[in-house]
Order: structure tokens, then C-alpha cells, then sequence
């Protein structure tokens, strides 16, 4: 009798579990993205907010929480409750950022949970239209033959486009200086203006001037060619082989977050990025839809993160 009355409550423990996480969302979920409106971790997050939320049969709204080269945002998502109402959208800053800050506020491995990735997007080298290289390879030579003579604008230390130019000077054995900005968009006004020779920006950030002719392209940062910038060859195609870099988004909860929950997000999310009206926008606005599981949203980070550390730790860079 007494095995029955325990079994009987493990059961009923086991069903309102199971109605629970059935019946969500019972309310809107908060997707923090950790940057300020406008960038491309923001637009990720618009292009996909809507579609995810009608796939769960539920609302979704945007905090936009900027602090900390991202930090601040993500930590506020790694310490909320884990129900699922509080999830996060960052880029491959989520890898990139444990090797760059000494005292990081959360674990990134144990104290977040990966839901899936949503989208990559490249990077191009442009350069002013008075810089004399016309193509990568004329450009790798020309730096050799001047060590630090030449310079670079970023959108701040520890930003994709500063870790993109460093993975570009230690796979292409170059040495250019280093000049930080606050934020893309002064960086690539003053590569257009000429005060810096060339920069590493998000792709379709830069495509409107390549077209307008005020930029040179001379190669995207990923592994293939560009839909957006078709003519414009890969660096690794270009004199630089083995390099690639490209901007990678993913959606995480807090680790304690059920595993039935984190399931239902993935299936909604993978849902959402194969709807054609949201795989187009993205594609029009220079992202590559990744669906995909949380297995291999983890395998990435925990493939990312050390290299990373490995080359933040052997080139000296600091978030400062």
C-alpha cells in the first residue's frame, strides 16, 4: 500500500511537471540582447523575435542591456530565474569574451544553457580608395615590406571586428596597428575619410559604400563567398589560406532551465528559421540562417572558447 501511495504521488509530480511545461508560454518571454539597438546582434534578434514567439504560441519582446562588451547582458540572463521567460541572443563574443576579461561574472559552460545558434555573418577587409594594394595579396606584401606603418579601425577592443583583424595578422604573419573606436559605424566613416587605412567591418555595413564606390573590398572574412558581395573573393582564396572568421548569434536560457523547456525553444526556433518570409529578411540583411540543436550550439562554444584564449593570450589583446 505504501509503494502504491508513493508511486501514485510520483506520477501526479511527474504529470503537473509534464502540463506545466506543455502549457508554456503562459506569459511573454524577455529575450535580452547585450548591446545597444542598431547593431547587428539587435537586428539578429528583431529579424527572428516574432517567428520564434508565433512558433511557441506566445509573445516575445526585446531588452536591449549594453554594458561590458556584452557581459552585463548575458550575466543578467545567467542569474535569472531558469523558467524560461528570460533568455539571451549574443554573438561570438560569447566564446571570445571568457579569454578577454580575468574575472568574469558568470561560467559560460555551466552557468548557461545554448538553445540553438540563429545565424552567421561575414566580415570584409575594406580599405581607403587611396590605399595602393588592390587585392589581399598585394596588401599581405606591401605590410611585410613596412612592419607597422599601416593602421586599422575597430569598434572597440574585444569587438568582432578588432578579433577579426587579429586572426587576420597571426594567420597572415602582418603587423598593423591597432586604432579603437566606439563602435562600427565611427570606424568606417573614418576608413572612408581616410583616417585609418583600412577596417574589418560587418559586411553589410560596408556593402552600401563598396557599391557607392568610396570603399575598396578586397576579401570577405568567411569560408565562401558572399551572395551579398559576389565578386569580392574569400581572404583564404586570396594569399591567407586557413583563415576564416565569421560572426555567429546564438540564443541561450540559464542552465537551470528544464530540458524540456530548452526542447520546446530549439524545436519553435528551428521552426521559425526555416520559414521562408524569415530565411529571406535574413538573407537580404546578410545573415546565414544556422538551425540547429543545443548539442551543437555547445560544441561550438566549447570549440571556440580555448582557441580564442589561446590567441588573445599569445598576442597580448586586453578589453581595455
Amino acid at each position: 500500500m505504501k509503494r502504491r501511495i508513493l508511486l501514485a504521488a510520483s506520477l501526479a509530480i511527474t504529470c503537473g511537471s509534464t502540463l506545466a511545461q506543455s502549457a508554456y508560454p503562459e506569459k511573454p518571454i524577455k529575450l535580452v540582447v547585450p548591446y545597444a539597438p542598431g547593431g547587428s546582434a539587435d537586428i539578429a534578434a528583431r529579424l527572428i523575435s516574432d517567428a520564434w514567439a508565433k512558433a511557441l504560441g506566445g509573445t516575445m519582446y526585446i531588452e536591449n542591456k549594453g554594458g561590458a562588451g556584452g557581459n552585463l547582458g548575458v550575466d543578467l540572463v545567467a542569474k535569472s530565474d531558469g523558467d524560461g521567460y528570460t533568455l539571451g541572443l549574443q554573438t561570438v563574443s560569447l566564446a571570445i569574451n571568457p579569454g578577454l576579461t580575468p574575472k568574469m561574472p558568470y561560467d559560460t559552460l555551466k552557468d548557461l544553457a545554448p538553445i540553438g545558434l540563429v545565424a552567421s555573418s561575414q566580415h570584409v577587409l575594406v580599405t581607403t580608395n587611396s590605399f595602393p594594394a588592390k587585392s589581399i595579396a598585394e596588401l599581405v606584401s606591401l605590410v611585410k615590406s613596412k612592419p607597422g606603418q599601416f593602421n586599422y579601425g575597430s569598434a572597440g577592443a574585444g569587438s568582432t571586428f578588432h578579433m577579426s583583424a587579429e586572426l587576420f595578422k597571426a594567420v597572415a604573419g602582418v603587423s598593423i596597428l591597432h586604432i579603437p573606436y566606439r563602435g562600427g559605424g565611427p570606424a568606417l566613416i573614418d576608413t572612408i575619410a581616410g583616417q585609418v587605412d583600412m577596417s574589418f567591418p560587418v559586411l553589410a555595413a560596408a556593402l552600401p559604400h563598396v557599391q557607392a564606390g568610396k570603399l575598396k573590398a578586397l576579401g570577405v572574412t568567411g569560408p565562401k563567398r558572399s551572395h551579398l558581395m559576389p565578386n569580392v573573393p574569400t581572404i583564404a582564396e586570396s594569399g591567407v589560406p586557413n583563415y576564416a572568421f565569421e560572426t555567429w548569434f546564438m540564443v541561450f536560457a540559464p542552465s537551470k532551465t528544464p530540458p524540456a523547456v530548452i526542447e520546446k525553444l530549439n524545436i519553435a526556433l528551428r521552426k521559425a528559421l526555416e520559414m521562408p518570409a524569415v530565411r529571406e529578411r535574413m538573407v537580404k540583411d546578410g545573415f546565414d540562417p544556422l538551425p540547429g540543436t543545443p548539442a551543437e550550439a555547445r560544441a561550438r562554444l566549447e570549440k571556440e572558447m580555448p582557441m580564442w584564449g589561446k590567441l588573445i593570450k599569445e598576442r597580448g589583446i586586453t578589453a581595455e
